[in-house]
């Protein structure tokens, strides 16, 4: 027969400890996640060469597509979508930071987020796109 002793009891506290702790860090971890959260690998739609801002008139990367190269856009310049045009969906493959502004003007005063340049896909974003920046880095 197996009885629990004085010293068998605090490694079996310590053992449960940091089990709770673990699975403490994973539900933080879950909680605070940003609720658009983005992937590190392309969706199975959408289409965006390496290199490119693409941006998308419809949330999932459908209708229209407008891509932009950083050999065609001015760095931490607004540059604007076409006139009356905003986009839903975007991939940051640009390999910079780029934000995206609600405001055409980029304004801040308006809703505005930054992707990082690593390959971000946001099918979904919170707001229309009507402008960005691209940031050196």
């Amino acid at each position: 027969m197996r009885t629990t002793t004085p010293r068998t009891m605090p490694t079996a506290i310590t053992s449960i400890t940091a089990a709770l702790l673990a699975a403490l860090a994973v539900l933080a971890a879950v909680i605070l996640s940003p609720p658009y959260a983005v992937a590190a690998a392309p969706p199975t739609s959408g289409r965006c060469a390496a290199g490119e801002l693409c941006l998308w008139e419809k949330a999932k990367f459908k209708g229209a597509r407008h891509a932009y190269e950083l050999a065609d856009i001015d760095i931490e310049s607004c540059i604007a979508l076409p006139e009356g045009g905003s986009a839903q969906a975007l991939a940051n493959r640009t390999g910079r930071p780029v934000t995206a502004y609600q405001s055409a003007k980029c304004a801040e005063t308006a809703e505005f987020n930054t992707y990082p340049g690593s390959g971000t896909w946001a099918p979904e974003s919170p707001y229309r796109v009507r402008a960005f920046k691209v940031w050196e880095n």
